[in-house]
């Protein structure tokens, strides 16, 4: 499953860890270029998880089209193939009408299946996942990291012992097929005359990204995170496997049934997404269609910006 290339090479690209600057600067791109945003989120489509996933504000979504928010309930699973699906309709239909579509997130996989296409291999079997989920707890990343090597060292090599859930779907696609989950991973850079007209990812400086990750939790708890943790909660039906693995959520969750130190939960946060930006990191900087972009102390959304729309003037 691929996304058109002669479709791709209307689009823009902008990516980026968590925390890099993107959206303050896709507001500014899109509104001198007249574009509209595609979400390259994987959590972003949920509704009622606003506050925790940082979804553009009602603000900007009015100043801006934006697409590919609040598309799905918290309860439904949600997977690459259908973002594909309907990231394509949003995109021709963006074209279409005259407009350029501005692909913005940080979801990593979504946007390596945007330039490459992704093989959707087998339907999940959660049982097995379940098994190796329960293994893991009990022996460990360091073991299932060890296990996924024994079956598919190409995997291993590329993710990160902490990156339990890939380890996890690697496994269980060789434990259903008996092939390794790489084979179906060997797509190749796009040629530089299907590539989009701009695709670039932020490149931050490490301290200063740690410091902006810190001063978002903090605002995003007196934004009332904890109280749509608690909304999130009392739904009639318990958050779907995709969804829980949302940032920060399984923390706050834990705080409002068991209770404790509530500074613990906000250094736990931080902490888990300063190792999932720095994953953000391994991913971005694999797809050399891609360019960096580097930011840090003294960068702003408007430097950035003017930096961007001179590449795309080339």
């Amino acid at each position: 499953m691929s996304f058109p290339p002669g479709l791709l090479r209307h689009c823009l690209i902008l990516a980026g860890p968590t925390a890099s600057g993107k959206s303050a600067v896709a507001m500014l791109l899109a509104q001198h270029l007249r574009a509209e945003i595609v979400s390259l989120d994987s959590m972003t489509v949920y509704r009622g998880m606003d506050i925790g996933t940082a979804k553009p504000v009602l603000e900007d979504r009015q100043r801006v089209p934006h697409h590919l928010l609040d598309i799905a309930e918290p309860w439904e699973e949600f997977s690459v193939a259908e973002y594909l699906r309907l990231v394509q309709d949003a995109a021709e239909r963006i074209v279409a009408s005259g407009g350029i579509p501005l692909f913005v997130g940080g979801t990593g996989l979504y946007l390596r299946a945007l330039l490459r296409g992704f093989s959707a291999g087998p339907q999940a079997d959660w049982s097995l996942r379940q098994h190796w989920q329960q293994a893991a707890l009990q022996h460990g990343p360091e073991w299932l990291h060890a296990e996924l090597q024994k079956r598919d060292p190409v995997a291993a090599g590329r993710l990160h012992p902490n990156d339990l859930r890939r380890q996890i779907r690697a496994i269980e696609v060789f434990e259903l097929t008996g092939r390794p989950i790489s084979e179906d991973q060997q797509q190749q850079p796009l040629p530089v005359d299907q590539r989009p007209r701009l695709a670039v990812w932020l490149q931050p400086e490490r301290e200063w990204l740690q410091g902006r990750i810190d001063s978002r939790v903090e605002e995003m708890l007196r934004a009332g995170w904890l109280e749509e943790a608690g909304r999130l909660l009392n739904l009639p039906r318990p958050l779907s496997r995709t969804a829980a693995q949302a940032l920060g959520y399984r923390e706050l969750f834990h705080w409002l049934q068991a209770g404790g130190d509530f500074s613990e939960v906000t250094a736990g946060i931080c902490t888990a997404t300063w190792q999932f930006a720095r994953r953000q990191h391994t991913w971005f900087r694999s797809l050399e269609e891609c360019l960096p972009v580097p930011v840090g102390v003294g960068s702003t959304a408007e430097g950035v910006s003017r930096q961007l729309l001179g590449l795309i003037a080339r």
